[in-house]
């Protein structure tokens, strides 16, 4: 009887212990934004629009500096722990290439709603919702692209395979997969490795879904859109080998790869012609289909 005792209260530390080192790794640091993209001049509308399981997201909506039932839109998705106002600088230099921007906090972020447990699989379908709502509006529905960082850039990935108005996508840093990551997360945080498949498990569990299905590097490849996956050689966050992973999963032709020597997780942006490549990819792309004779130029003007 003693011996079942102990085994039970051995069973019992095991789980405190993982619950703590999952809450430890996962933790969310929730913040608002203090800037809008007021700070560069620009107009933008407070908007909200909702998930499947009707939680709010909070959000701005940028219009196009002309023409904007014409123009491009974009959708623009932070990362992990972060919220909208990570996209001010990404709204600073888009928005003069005319494009229509939306840009939202993810659940469990910023000033949308909290909805049990934040995952790489509800910013995926967190993008879906974006996505449906900018179709909403007035705006060319076949010209609609989506940039995402980190987590929000994987997530992209995944709700690019489930929807093909999607036509072109940037991730910045995203990961291939969930598990490299989370392993990766394990070494850096030095959790002892018994317990890793325990906690790999419970927050599969957690998020309700296999990893399999959302998974960046299973998904690429499932998707119409185009891909220009940027990540820093310096990251030690996702590490490099991820971006490698992600477009080596891509169709040919369907991936460009660009590896930046000398930049991290968060300041690939800060990179020399950064801003012009990632608007010549979407010019390149969301307007591929423009009717013969309509120059991406000509469509802009």
């Amino acid at each position: 009887m003693n011996i079942l005792i102990w085994i039970l209260a051995a069973l019992l530390l095991i789980i405190v212990i993982i619950r703590l080192l999952t809450l430890k790794m996962y933790a969310l640091k929730t913040t608002v934004h203090e800037e809008t993209p007021e700070k560069y001049g620009l107009s933008f509308e407070e908007v909200h629009f909702s998930t499947e399981n009707q939680c709010s997201l909070y959000g701005w909506w940028i219009p196009a500096r002309k023409n904007s039932d014409s123009a491009p839109t974009l959708v623009l998705v932070h990362g992990w722990s972060r919220n909208l106002g990570r996209m001010l600088r990404y709204i600073q230099h888009l928005h003069p290439f005319n494009y229509n921007l939306l840009t939202f906090d993810a659940r469990h972020h910023g000033s949308s709603d909290r909805d049990d447990h934040a995952s790489m699989y509800k910013f995926g379908q967190d993008v879906q919702a974006a996505v449906r709502y900018v179709c909403t509006r007035s705006i060319d529905t076949a010209k609609i692209g989506v940039l995402g960082l980190s987590i929000g850039g994987a997530g992209t990935v995944y709700a690019a395979a489930l929807d093909s108005r999607i036509k072109a996508v940037v991730t910045v840093g995203a990961p291939a997969h969930p598990i490299d990551v989370m392993k990766h997360e394990f070494k850096r945080h030095h959790f002892p490795s018994v317990f890793s498949w325990l906690i790999l498990k419970q927050v599969e569990m957690k998020i309700g879904v296999s990893y399999e299905l959302f998974a960046p590097v299973n998904n690429i490849s499932k998707a119409q859109a185009n891909f220009l996956v940027i990540h820093g050689e310096q990251d030690s966050v996702v590490l490099p080998s991820q971006g490698e992973i992600l477009k080596n999963a891509a169709r040919p032709k369907q991936c460009e790869y660009w590896s930046i020597p000398g930049r991290s997780h968060s300041n690939c942006h800060h990179e020399p012609g950064f801003w012009d490549r990632i608007n010549d990819f979407f010019q390149n792309n969301i307007l591929a289909d423009l009717p013969t004779g309509i120059s991406q130029k000509e469509e802009l003007i």
